[in-house]
């Protein structure tokens, strides 16, 4: 695994410095759903320092039996309001965010703790009904809301182009995000970074590099396909 992991490293280093970019400016987030504890040990070792998943038991079940790294959990499935009081507790940062409710409870679960969450914007930038995230034309609207609530910090937006086996089909997708990315800057909304763009998979993550990513979330190509 150890191999792997270097060979995604060196290519997003060559990726991001070939668009002339600070190697730094891309982290990979080691998506680690439904692989089991050992598996997950084995990546950090590797030299994974942050780790995505999907499910809020699963993922509770690993930060604590792997809690003697000093690694990054971000939180990277569907978020169910319900279950905000959790993710709250054990991730650094939750990709996810899709609306004012339930961005409003996590604000309410991470005030009990005194704790300022940091959160991404997912958007719908497929405009698939399958798949979840805030329609891009609403998306500085529910910005602008989420931004009142005290203990979220809005650091940029996360979202998934349709799935396609020539990855340069996923690029007006890639561009539509930094393009929103850039009407949001452009909106000066007090207390709103627009720091990281998650976007890119292992299939097509060097050309969501090449326009503006800055968080690749890549499982298959670190642990193999999933049963």
């Amino acid at each position: 695994m150890i191999d792997k992991i270097k060979n995604i490293e060196k290519r997003l280093i060559d990726t991001a410095k070939k668009c002339g970019r600070d190697h730094d400016s891309v982290k990979l987030v080691a998506v680690s759903k439904k692989m089991s504890q050992e598996r997950v040990r084995v990546a950090i070792e590797s030299g994974a320092k942050i780790l995505g998943e999907n499910y809020i038991q699963e993922a509770r079940e690993k930060i604590e039996a792997l809690k003697e790294y000093d690694v990054s959990w971000h939180f990277i499935g569907h978020l169910q309001s319900n279950k905000a009081k959790y993710a709250v507790k054990i991730f650094d940062m939750i990709h996810t965010v899709d609306s004012v409710k339930l961005a409003k409870e996590i604000d309410k679960q991470a005030k009990k703790i005194d704790k300022i969450q940091e959160i991404l914007i997912q958007i719908n930038i497929s405009e698939e009904e399958s798949k979840s995230g805030v329609s891009a034309d609403k998306t500085i609207q529910i910005i602008k809301e989420i931004s009142r609530f005290d203990n979220i910090r809005i650091k940029g937006l996360m979202g998934m182009p349709p799935y396609y086996d020539n990855p340069e089909m996923a690029k007006p997708y890639f561009v539509r995000m930094k393009e929103i990315q850039g009407m949001i800057e452009a909106e000066k909304i007090e207390g709103v970074l627009m720091d990281e763009l998650s976007m890119g998979m292992t299939g097509d993550f060097e050309v969501a590099i090449q326009e503006g990513s800055t968080l690749v979330r890549i499982g298959t190509a670190i642990f193999g396909a999933r049963s």
